[in-house]
């Protein structure tokens, strides 16, 4: 028997309600929007640190807040069958981790390719050798370029409404992409903080696939052109044509979903200070990090602003264009060894020697606010020394 709950408008749901505040972790923040999002299928594979979240999307099965749930046989699996439950017309959810992503990494442009409105959490780990399960989001730069809508949350809070946001921005029939919302795993999934819920007695209205731009797969449609083979076994011309068209689609798409992304999410980036001289810009977790840094900074006497970047894809080229026109010094902290986000800013921005790609922290380490603070002094010292 399915929960009984009032189904209502992501607009009332996410901005219209009272909430209450609750103190817990990621992991139970990602559980407590998919017990609102009214899912119709959920389907699992345990790796650390994903895995308690989708043990408690299990509970929310047995519960009655989804209508099916199961554990599959790997990471592969899981977004395979995933794939068919959205398909056949379902609204659907699952998670990963680090190395599952990449053993998934196949299916996640056949879901942006078949326009899919699947929601995906991704607690990010590290995935090179030596092993590691410990905190690092270079899985991110592996999905930049699958045709997914990239969310990357700050804490608890953000995991929570970007989950619930994703359904609402993935299901306009103009966007109709998959979403990925991804945190650093253990500093967010792990830790306990206040996150506002409204009440569980609401939902989201259901999904309705009739306006979905590809029709679901039942007994009345044949399956999508680009499922079946004659289309790429006809002259390469033909070939040719139809992918680059339908991958131009894809990415016009993303470009159609940012004013979806500012509705329900209140924008692509936020920023705290902006006019300062010199500005830290961040995503996930050194979002965090940067905001203690510059507490201690401002006491110091030194002037400087915030720019947090929500959306990854699409990635907000003109705004960070614009919020960064008159900063003289671009630091850019970032948890992971490549600095995927500093070769962001610098592909959107001219003048690329303002910008500092570091501190990068990765394997598990921490980002203690005195990194931060030591890599503007430091870039500050050789503004001076070479002026």
């Amino acid at each position: 028997m399915n929960k009984e709950q009032q189904a209502v408008s992501a607009e009332k749901l996410l901005f219209q309600t009272s909430r209450d505040r609750g103190f817990i972790t990621g992991s139970e923040a990602v559980a407590e929007a998919v017990k609102r999002a009214n899912v119709d299928m959920a389907i699992a594979y345990p790796i650390t640190p994903q895995s308690e979240s989708m043990h408690l999307v299990g509970d929310l099965y047995a519960q009655g807040y989804i209508k099916d749930y199961y554990r599959a046989e790997n990471e592969f699996a899981v977004m395979a069958a995933i794939h068919g439950a959205s398909l056949g017309g379902g609204r659907v959810f699952t998670a990963t981790s680090g190395p599952g992503t990449l053993r998934a990494m196949e299916m996640f442009p056949v879901w942006a390719g078949s326009r899919q409105p699947i929601v995906c959490a991704f607690m990010c780990r590290g995935i090179a050798l030596p092993p590691s399960i410990q905190p690092e989001n270079i899985e991110i730069a592996f999905m930049l370029d699958t045709g997914m809508l990239i969310f990357h949350a700050e804490n608890g809070q953000d995991y929570f409404d970007m989950i619930l946001a994703g359904y609402a921005i993935a299901e306009q029939p103009e966007v109709h992409l998959p979403v990925g919302v991804f945190a650093d795993g253990f500093f967010v999934t792990h830790t306990r903080e206040v996150v506002d819920l409204p009440s569980q007695d609401l939902k989201l209205d259901p999904y309705n696939p009739d306006y979905a731009p590809i029709p679901p797969f039942d007994m009345e449609h044949p399956p999508i052109r680009s499922t079946r083979d004659p289309l790429l076994n006809k002259s390469n011309f033909i070939s040719y044509a139809a992918n680059a068209s339908w991958h131009q689609e894809v990415l016009a798409a993303a470009q159609r979903a940012k004013k979806h992304i500012v509705k329900y999410l209140g924008g692509l980036l936020e920023t705290e200070n902006p006019q300062a001289e010199i500005l830290i810009v961040a995503s996930g977790t050194a979002v965090s990090q940067a905001r203690e840094a510059i507490r201690t900074m401002r006491k110091e006497g030194l002037d400087v602003g915030l720019v947090k970047v929500k959306s990854i894809r699409p990635f907000p080229e003109k705004e960070i264009q614009e919020v960064t026109a008159n900063a003289s010094l671009i630091v850019i902290p970032e948890f992971n060894p490549g600095g995927w986000l500093a070769r962001e800013v610098k592909a959107s921005i001219d003048n690329n020697s303002r910008v500092v790609a570091g501190p990068r922290v990765f394997g598990g380490m921490t980002m203690p606010k005195e990194l931060i603070i030591n890599e503007i002094k430091n870039a500050l010292s050789a503004i001076k020394v070479n002026s």
